[in-house]
């Protein structure tokens, strides 16, 4: 399970150190892709492979939107012998990754986000939204 969260800084390279504890969950091969509110989703084998045959058994008419936005600009990792991965230019754009970057643990999949970007999204959760959003899980 991917859980926590992991500061860490990307070199000049575009290089960043994936936590060990998600290296052995994410495996010796896993996916970058573009994720919601501005991050990047990171998904294990596994885990690519369910969001693939989940958008291919939709309709052409609503799997084509999610297929440009998933796998366009989605690139396969395989960290170094430093756990490093190297984050394409066009993925650190879209998630405005330039020096610190906040790893996240959201059980099935981890996030990348720019420290900055993370600070301000999390400052903003309150109570009464977290609450909420339980309420679905009648928690």
């Amino acid at each position: 399970m991917l859980i926590g969260e992991y500061q860490h800084n990307i070199d000049a390279k575009g290089r960043v150190i994936v936590p060990a504890k998600f290296r052995e969950d994410l495996g010796a091969c896993f996916y970058l892709t573009k994720g919601l509110d501005g991050c990047l989703f990171v998904l294990s084998a596994q885990g690519w492979q369910t969001l693939q045959e989940r958008i291919a058994a939709l309709p052409l008419s609503k799997a084509r939107t999610l297929q440009r936005f998933f796998f366009a600009g989605a690139a396969e990792a395989q960290p170094d012998k430093q756990g490093r991965i190297l984050i394409p230019q066009q993925l650190r754009d879209y998630a405005g990754l330039e020096k610190d970057v906040t790893f996240l643990g959201t059980s099935t999949r981890a996030e990348i986000w720019s420290t900055q970007k993370w600070e301000a999204f999390h400052a903003g959760l309150t109570e009464e939204s977290i609450a909420e959003a339980m309420d679905l899980l009648d928690f």
